[in-house]
């Protein structure tokens, strides 16, 4: 139990830190519209909440990418200075490719998938495409082009997870709003917080500032989905981990059984002394008990250190990202397994000896 909760809980971190990486802690929204003009927000008063520590803009717009003859959509992310650093794009860059580009008007990350689709190369000179943004609100006219259209140069790849690879290109954000005539206009607006901050408090705070015609999200809320299957199965592991341990007790009744038919002799000389058939319980039931404890602590033990020795050594793989298997043991695991272990453990002594000792020949 001890080791696959730790792994659960190491793969679990491992899937929201790829899917919250990208996005920041508390994101703001319009409720009706997809952009917004900064104006309509007091920032100001924004910054000037307890929590809050920076925020940063973001357009995000549907895009088209050409490179000689392959096409492919993506999805544009235009962001500034702020987001790259709070989001760590330098270090999801493949080999660190671009890192001194990053956030420049002139230069563009795609994500690794759809730079493979595209057949760039890594660092190579002949990263040039061809970008195309749709105008909005314009009425199809006979030699009119319903694109904006410009060519710009690729800087390199970013691995940050299954949909943002597919999807997602990188771009600075004053040189996006210039391009297509929306300066001031945000998509959203992403908040950052102080440490030791609570994100629901900070929320309602933001909420209560904006009013009803934004949206006011954290990062969990936004990936509720994420969130809400994982702690679905973490649950169903641990009941299978529980099932198992009731058919591991089996063994424990079996050994009583055998261990009361062996002591008869002996208990019978014992009654004949005085011995209660209170002392003959308590005599099984907590040697049962110790057998028990032991199992369990030797199994906690050995639990912990195979965890250790893979958060320590790293000698177990990821196959295909070739980074070591994640380990995070909890506390809270620890003292589950030990209540869970320490009912099912009285459960399956105090009723079996009690029920054997009634039918042994010297009760």
């Amino acid at each position: 139990m001890v080791i696959l909760l730790s792994a659960f809980n190491g793969i679990e971190g491992m899937i929201s830190k790829l899917y919250t990486s990208f996005d920041a802690p508390i994101t703001i929204q319009h409720q009706t519209r997809k952009t917004f003009f900064l104006r309509e927000i007091d920032l100001g008063q924004l910054q000037k909440l307890r929590g809050v520590s920076c925020f940063s803009k973001e357009l995000e717009e549907l895009v088209v990418l050409r490179k000689n003859q392959r096409w492919v959509n993506a999805n544009m992310h235009a962001v500034d200075a702020v987001f790259v650093r709070q989001a760590k794009v330098s270090s999801h860059l493949i080999n660190g490719v671009g890192a001194a580009h990053l956030n420049q008007e002139n230069r563009v990350f795609l994500g690794a998938d759809i730079f493979s689709k595209l057949r760039l190369g890594l660092g190579s000179a002949d990263n040039n495409i061809q970008l195309y943004v749709p105008k909005r609100g314009l009425r199809m006219q006979l030699g009119k082009t319903p694109f904006f259209i410009r060519q710009i140069q690729v800087a390199g790849a970013m691995n940050f997870n299954q949909e943002l690879n597919g999807s997602a290109l990188l771009w600075n954000y004053d040189a996006a709003a210039q391009f297509f005539n929306q300066q001031g206009a945000v998509t959203r607006l992403h908040v950052y917080h102080k440490q030791n901050i609570n994100l629901e408090d900070l929320r309602t705070e933001i909420k209560a500032l904006l009013g009803p015609r934004f949206l006011v999200r954290t990062q969990f809320e936004k990936n509720a989905l994420i969130y809400k299957t994982s702690r679905s199965e973490r649950l169903v592991v641990f009941i299978i981990l529980l099932f198992m341990f009731i058919l591991a007790s089996f063994n424990l009744i079996a050994t009583l059984t055998m261990l009361i038919h062996e002591k008869q002799g002996n208990l019978q000389v014992l009654k004949a002394l005085g011995m209660t058939a209170q002392n003959r319980f308590q005599i099984f039931f907590f040697e049962g008990l110790l057998l028990s404890f032991i199992g369990v602590l030797s199994g906690v033990i050995l639990g912990l250190l195979v965890c250790w020795t893979q958060q320590y050594f790293g000698w177990l793989i990821v196959p295909g990202a070739n980074v070591p298997f994640p380990i995070v043991f909890k506390w809270k695991d620890f003292a589950s397994i030990l209540l869970a272990s320490t009912v099912l453990s009285f459960l399956f002594t105090y009723f079996p000896v009690r029920f054997l000792l009634r039918k042994a020949s010297f009760v």
